[in-house]
C-alpha cells in the first residue's frame, strides 16, 4: 500500500533489496551498538558517527526506493529524491539495463524496479521476448505502443512492471487530474544526517 491514496493502485518495490538492506542495517546497528556500549574513548564517538552516516545511506538504497502508480500520476521515490510525474507529462517508459521513465527533457531511473538479465534470459528460453528496449530514447509518439517485453508467467518482473506502467500512462494521460509538469523533491531527511555523520566520522578519523 502506498503512502497516499492517490497511489494505491500499483506499488513497485524490490523485495530482494529490502531484505538485503534490512540485514545490512541490523549488522551495522549491532556493530555500532557494541562499539558505543563496550568501546572506550574515541571508539564510542567513531561508532556513533558511523551509525549516523551509514543508516540513512543503507536505508536510501534498499528500503526507500519505491514506485507508486495511481490514476493521476506516477511517483518515483529514488534514494535521494522523489519525482512526481503527472501521466500527461510521461513520454515513455523502458527497461534496458535499468528501468527509465522519460518526461519532457528529463530521464529518470526507477531504482525500485531493477532489471534482471538472468530473468530476461529465462523468459527468452521459455519462448518469450525478453523485452530489451532500444538503447536510444523512445519515440514519444510510439512510447505507449504494446510493449516488446512479451507477456505471461515467464516474463521478467521489470518488463512486466514497465508494461503495466505504460498501460496506466496510456489509460490516464488524458484525464483532467493527470495534467501538469514533473516535479522533483530532494530527500533532505536522508541527505542531512548522512552528511553530518560522514563529516563527523572524517573529523574523528583525521584526529587519529
Amino acid at each position: 500500500m502506498s503512502e497516499q491514496t492517490g497511489y494505491a493502485d500499483h506499488t513497485y518495490r524490490s523485495i530482494m533489496g529490502m531484505v538485503g538492506g534490512s540485514l545490512l542495517l541490523a549488522l551495522v546497528v549491532l556493530l555500532a551498538a557494541d562499539g558505543i556500549v563496550n568501546g572506550e574513548g574515541r571508539t564510542r564517538w567513531v561508532s556513533l558517527a558511523a551509525l549516523v552516516a551509514l543508516v540513512p545511506l543503507i536505508s536510501a538504497f534498499s528500503l526507500r526506493p519505491a514506485v507508486y502508480a495511481g490514476r493521476e500520476r506516477l511517483r518515483v521515490r529514488n534514494p535521494f529524491r522523489t519525482i512526481t510525474l503527472p501521466w500527461a507529462s510521461v513520454d515513455g517508459v523502458r527497461a534496458a539495463y535499468s528501468t527509465e521513465v522519460f518526461a519532457g527533457d528529463g530521464k529518470y531511473q526507477m531504482w525500485a524496479i531493477p532489471v534482471s538479465l538472468r530473468q530476461r534470459k529465462k523468459a527468452l528460453r521459455h519462448g518469450q521476448n525478453g523485452g530489451a528496449a532500444p538503447a536510444n530514447r523512445p519515440d514519444p509518439g510510439a512510447a505507449f505502443a504494446p510493449g516488446s517485453s512479451g507477456s505471461g508467467d515467464h516474463q521478467a518482473q521489470a518488463d512486466r512492471a514497465v508494461d503495466e506502467i505504460r498501460a496506466l500512462a496510456e489509460r490516464y494521460s488524458s484525464a483532467e487530474g493527470a495534467q501538469g509538469a514533473p516535479s522533483v523533491r530532494w530527500a533532505y531527511e536522508i541527505i542531512v544526517p548522512a552528511v553530518i555523520g560522514a563529516v563527523a566520522l572524517l573529523v574523528l578519523l583525521l584526529q587519529g
